[in-house]
């Protein structure tokens, strides 16, 4: 889709369709929708006196006006109460019109930037935020038909502002929005893609082919190089696989600052929970068991257009996890890059063995700050649902500063606790820490286990188990892979302080 920016009156744009919005409660709308009602001669005030149109949050209504517009359809969509509209509620709407503008045949859409106006949100995030929403909402996952599709596509978007005086907020604010719509649909993509075809040697190739089309340095590491290095978490975790472990390092110089921002990903193509296996009901979605990696690989694609003056680094830790005759087996005992040993009492409880080495590894490039992010524990599903990430943390800045991100993107992240308690729950018996403590506070005592390799580093993890995958769509997230972390990521990047 062509994303372009126009100035003017889009009641006299020409496109065949624009999106005009509404509070809820509005009984005399004002703005670009009260003159696209006066032109109308009153469509819009009949629609709401009709009680058609209240202006609830993400609530649409299509008029065909025959005078006084340029475009053949009008598409209005409710913002909900004003005292409660947020940046995340310009994107719902955003995404709730785009997706009715698809479905209708639309073509060409033109929208007004919602909430941009005097004394709502700031004006260039809001074009963002229309982006953004516009953009995930049109997302769909098609590399694997094989039938000419018969689905109908947008085949461009044009931001529409009455101010020539706003024209560079409006094109700054869209680019942001363009380079995060381009990384959350690499995300997306890699999460949807099945474990036959996205092994860790495949994700490493294609990671490395995107750097190479974006700026980005990266290297990878295969089965000798991880032996050569120590990460003997990584290599125990792929050995019951034909396809072998890869350790990928994605580069963004900045300004060329000593200290990076580091993202750590858990990139288990595959997780069938291996000689510990797993049911078969439902094992066929852990094909996004990788989601962390594709936040992490989505972030830096977006990085990569931003370019930010921060230093960021970012690694990825991939394997698969599968029952082979050389399999990791329970009550096996492994050694970490640190030297630590490591009980194995479950083998499905493998993503926290691949970033123990990955998160000593970045401990020892001294980051201004780590976030590691992975798909890790049902049990963080079962504490809090698939509305919120479980986000642990041995900083409070870095806590306060996830958690406002994620109030920004929608991407929302709740602080949980590790406690003396927890750390008890996974010392060894035979070694010095085991790799599961049970289910009793299973998501707390996997954070404890990752905690163990982190040393003085300041570090958040994020378990996104219940948030990186998505049975059913939302007004601009698809059913599938979600693409979580990568617009928290981004933004407290951008906000970090």
């Amino acid at each position: 889709m062509e994303l372009t920016f126009a100035t003017g009156n889009i009641l006299t744009y020409n496109a065949d369709t624009i999106v005009l919005n509404l509070f809820e409660g509005v009984a005399d709308p004002g703005g670009a929708t009260g003159s696209a009602d006066g032109a109308t001669d009153g469509a819009i005030r009949r629609l709401i006196a009709g009680g058609d149109f209240t202006g609830k949050l993400n609530q649409t209504a299509i008029l065909y006006p025959t005078q006084g517009l340029s475009a053949s359809r009008v598409i209005l969509v409710g913002l909900g109460q004003s005292d409660a509209f947020s940046l995340d509620r310009a994107r719902q709407a955003a995404g709730s019109a785009a997706r009715v503008a698809r479905d209708l045949g639309a073509e060409h859409l033109a929208s007004i930037v919602h909430g941009g106006g005097e004394g709502g949100l700031d004006y260039e995030k809001a074009v963002t935020a229309l982006v953004e929403g516009t953009g995930l909402a049109l997302y769909r996952f098609t590399a694997y038909r094989t039938k000419p599709s018969d689905d109908k596509e947008l085949v461009r978007f044009t931001v529409v502002e009455l101010d020539e005086n706003r024209k560079e907020e409006a094109e700054r604010g869209a680019a942001v929005g363009r380079a995060i719509v381009a990384g959350v649909t690499l995300a997306r993509d890699l999460g949807n893609t099945p474990g036959n075809d996205l092994t860790p040697v495949a994700l490493a190739e294609r990671l490395s082919d995107m750097a190479a089309e974006t700026g980005l340095s990266c290297e990878v590491w295969d089965e000798k190089r991880l032996e050569k290095e120590g990460m003997r978490t990584i290599l125990a975790v792929g050995k019951g696989s034909a396809n072998p472990p890869r350790f990928i390092i994605l580069e963004h110089q900045g300004d060329g600052a000593d200290s990076p921002v580091a993202f750590i990903g858990k990139g288990i193509t595959f997780d069938t929970g291996g000689i510990s296996l797993k049911p078969t009901e439902n094992m066929w979605d852990m094909k996004f068991d990788m989601g962390g990696a594709a936040a992490v690989a989505g972030a830096m694609r977006a990085v990569a257009e931003l370019k930010p003056k921060q230093r960021v680094l970012a690694v990825i830790a991939a394997a698969e996890n599968m029952p082979g005759s050389r399999a990791l087996k329970p009550g096996d005992i492994i050694r970490s890059m640190l030297g630590k040993t490591i009980e194995i009492r479950s083998t499905d409880a493998e993503g926290r063995l691949v970033l123990a080495d990955a998160v000593a590894w970045m401990a020892r490039q001294n980051p201004i700050a780590a976030i590691d992010l992975a798909t890790l524990t049902g049990a963080c599903v079962t504490a809090l649902g698939n509305s919120a990430s479980g986000l642990f943390s041995n900083n409070d800045e870095l806590v306060a500063g996830l958690e406002a991100a994620g109030e920004r993107t929608g991407e929302t992240v709740w602080h949980m606790p590790i406690l003396e308690a927890h750390r008890d729950q996974i010392k060894g018996d035979y070694a010095d820490i085991k790799n599961t403590g049970g289910r009793p506070g299973g998501a707390c005592t996997a954070a404890a286990f990752i905690e163990e390799f982190v040393g003085d580093m300041r570090w958040a993890h994020l378990d996104i188990a219940g948030t990186a995958w998505t049975d059913k769509s939302r007004p601009y997230v698809s059913k599938g892979g979600t693409g979580v972390g990568v617009r928290l990521l981004l933004d407290w990047l951008q906000n970090r302080t």
